[in-house]
């Protein structure tokens, strides 16, 4: 980040973790293996001598509370999704007390951006983003910006398909999807970095 020659820019893009988990989810077979290496990732970095009570996480299905396997792949599909996600708002949540804490230097090299405010008002927040980046805002971007988060679809069965739709629903669209108890599962265990990013 110091690298004059570099003149490197971070822009880190947050989403309400509710509607993380409800993607993540829908999405839950094609993000299995990355749900599996983002928990190692958490194992590696747990302090040693922890007992194996200190370590259940907070997003276990039910069926998995014990410690026991579920037998029904959906049930070991949502414990590594949701076990990953709340590694993910422990990540986030020590990225946000740094940049906060951060030295002047650091806070003119780094932004955040909040995908809600990004699918509210594409053109405004393309245009804070390439300011930031020192960068021009070519009209045909902030059409191709407006048009893709204002698309006449909404959704697709397949994930990751990257389409034209009405961003503005996919952004309240965790409450019809989740249970009232996985909703309180995701904030308990990811509410301090909710609340850094007033979700």
């Amino acid at each position: 980040l110091r690298e004059p020659g570099l003149n490197l820019r971070v822009v880190q893009l947050f989403r309400d973790p509710r509607a993380v988990h409800n993607s993540r989810l829908k999405a839950r077979q094609a993000l299995l293996r990355e749900s599996i290496q983002v928990l190692r990732s958490r194992h590696r970095a747990e302090p040693r001598g922890q007992t194996r009570q200190q370590q259940q996480q907070l997003l276990l299905p039910p069926g998995l509370l014990g410690g026991g396997r579920s037998s029904q792949p959906q049930h070991r599909a949502e414990f590594f999704l949701s076990g990953a996600l709340e590694v993910i708002c422990q990540a986030w949540l020590r990225d946000l007390l740094l940049a906060r804490r951060a030295p002047a230097w650091l806070r003119r090299r780094y932004t955040q951006l909040r995908y809600e405010d990004l699918v509210r008002e594409p053109r405004t927040q393309l245009r804070r983003l390439l300011r930031f980046a020192g960068l021009p805002v070519p009209p045909a971007l902030e059409s191709f910006v407006h048009n893709m988060t204002r698309g006449a679809a909404y959704s697709s069965d397949r994930p990751f398909l990257i389409s034209a739709r009405d961003a503005r629903e996919a952004i309240h669209a965790w409450r019809e999807r989740l249970s009232r108890q996985q909703v309180r599962q995701v904030e308990a265990a990811c509410g301090e970095a909710m609340s850094l990013l007033a979700y």
